[in-house]
């Protein structure tokens, strides 16, 4: 049965309306509704009732600004990375296990960073997240002097910004990749690039020094990428019209690799028979079964768990910014998009 209707103008129940209803107090309707002492289990079960009946709900955020904290974690995001989307739902179990709520702010082509952080700001968030942020780190200090700031997924000298680090070791997933390849049989392994993505230089580093490592120096070949769907396809076809088709491509992350795949299907190119590719991040994208992507994986749940960690250190412990950071090792996951080359 749907709450019976109290609050004849349709406006959101209060605890007057609540008191009203169950023939009580407001006081005492406060006391049920706080499971503080002072209230009979009888006049309990009536008000806990009578809240059902009219949808009553407590107005956590309300109290807890009436106490001068928020407790808010504010979160920055791009709406256009899956990885993201990942991290959110990390990131509010993370909070709530700290005693935490999450605030959400999203990047998005008609809406930049310095946006999604000032809302977050005006929303009284007490900490900010953000998720590979590609401020300036002039304007990260100016942000982590106002209230503590976690930065996951970009590479920034902490001390420098004042601002908490929480990564993933992107070189040695790239290299990771790069191993998995050559150990399949690969020579010719072409990196799509991610530009000046966060983590992007870290990648190719990994990349480079992978193929120098196995001899391959003379074969490193860069392709202009990026992080979008759009970008791994512009770059696939690119490759596919090469003279010298690769055998192999490692793209900056798993959302380039969907558009590697996409245009690769389109151009009657077979996965993996006639090239393999790995993507980055293992996104629930490249875990969908019509993907199967071999891909490098970030612990998705250890980087929240972190970054709520050295969030709620700054808050409550006295911790200083720009302590230092937490570099996380990735690992690979191998699925139906890397075999070993067929001979040529």
């Amino acid at each position: 049965m749907p709450p019976t209707p109290a609050v004849p103008d349709g406006r959101r129940p209060t605890l007057t309306d609540l008191a009203a209803r169950a023939g009580v107090s407001t006081a005492l309707a406060s006391i049920v509704m706080r499971d503080a002492k002072g209230a009979s289990a009888t006049t309990r079960e009536r008000v806990r009732q009578a809240a059902r009946e009219i949808g009553y709900r407590p107005d956590s955020r309300a109290r807890l600004l009436r106490s001068n904290r928020s407790h808010l974690l504010g979160v920055q995001f791009d709406l256009q990375q899956p990885f993201h989307a990942d991290m959110v739902e990390a990131l509010y179990a993370a909070a709530e296990s700290a005693g935490y709520q999450i605030a959400l702010s999203a990047v998005a082509p008609s809406r930049g960073e310095r946006h999604a952080a000032e809302t977050l700001l005006a929303d009284r968030c007490e900490a900010l997240i953000l998720l590979s942020p590609h401020a300036p780190t002039a304007r990260l200090a100016e942000l982590a002097a106002q209230l503590p700031v976690v930065s996951v997924a970009r590479r920034l000298r902490p001390r420098a910004t004042g601002v908490d680090v929480v990564r993933t070791a992107d070189d040695e997933g790239a290299r990771q990749a790069v191993d998995h390849l050559v150990a399949l049989g690969h020579r010719d392994i072409v990196h799509i690039d991610g530009g000046r993505a966060p983590g992007a230089a870290e990648r190719r580093r990994g990349y480079r020094t992978a193929m120098n490592r196995h001899g391959l120096a003379d074969r490193v070949r860069l392709v202009p990428g990026g992080l979008t769907e759009e970008h791994g396809a512009r770059a696939a076809r690119t490759l596919v019209e090469s003279v010298s088709r690769p055998t192999a491509v490692v793209a900056f992350n798993d959302h380039c690799a969907i558009g590697v795949l996409d245009a690769l299907l389109r151009a009657r190119v077979r996965v993996p028979e006639e090239i393999s590719v790995v993507g980055f991040d293992d996104s629930h994208l490249a875990r969908l079964a019509h993907v199967d992507l071999t891909t490098v994986g970030q612990e998705v749940p250890l980087l929240a768990r972190s970054a709520v960690e050295r969030a709620v250190a700054r808050l409550e412990g006295g911790a200083k910014g720009g302590d230092g950071e937490t570099v996380l090792s990735p690992r690979l996951v191998v699925r139906s998009t890397t075999a070993a080359p067929r001979s040529r």
